[in-house]
């Protein structure tokens, strides 16, 4: 039973990667989308405040479902809703009347994905069953190790991404998007099976 304690760990450290994915991602590519969909920068800058804002409110109203639905329903939804919003940063902002509207759209969803994994991956990884003085020493170092792992998800994806722009052209970002999208979609999984 422990060893199974230690994948759901693992999947929560996935989740606050997945986390820094998408706080990270977008902003790496602010200048692009301003001059491809001739966005001016003051409509750039709002979609940070958005995406934490949308975080924020996530956060504030999880409290009255989250344990209604349970914990396991929400942390797939957190990713799935995660890498859906990646998904659809590749598109809509071609498909709609305003780049700028698609861009938004695509940012609440991930948005709402990424304020559930805030307030879900820490509770989580606090509950698994430690039995002795030896594991609860164990697990205060996960708790450590997990708040690294957000840290440690931002310069991967800060260090990747560039390395992919400049291997591939920043042009191509939205294959990049969907294999970002990838650890998400792995991680619903995951969470789908952990206990």
């Amino acid at each position: 039973m422990k060893n199974q304690y230690h994948k759901t760990i693992t999947a929560c450290f996935l989740g606050y990667i997945v986390q820094a994915i998408i706080v990270n991602f977008a902003p790496l590519l602010f200048l692009f989308f301003q001059r491809t969909y001739g966005i001016p920068l003051s409509q750039i800058t709002l979609l940070v405040t958005f995406n934490f804002g949308i975080q924020l409110l996530v956060d504030f109203l999880s409290v009255g479902f989250v344990d209604k639905i349970g914990y396991r329903v929400s942390l797939v939804a957190a990713h799935i809703l995660s890498a859906a919003g990646l998904i659809l940063l590749t598109i809509l902002p071609d498909v709609l009347p305003s780049p700028f509207a698609g861009i938004l759209i695509a940012v609440m969803i991930y948005a709402v994905g990424g304020g559930l994994l805030e307030v879900l991956v820490s509770p989580v990884v606090e509950s698994c069953p430690s039995d002795t003085m030896e594991e609860e020493h164990s697990m205060e170092k996960a708790m450590s190790m997990l708040h690294s792992f957000y840290c440690w998800g931002h310069a991967g994806v800060v260090l990747l991404s560039t390395l992919f722009f400049r291997a591939a052209g920043i042009e191509n970002w939205k294959i990049l998007a969907v294999i970002w999208a990838l650890i998400p979609i792995g991680n619903a999984l995951l969470f789908a099976k952990v206990p």
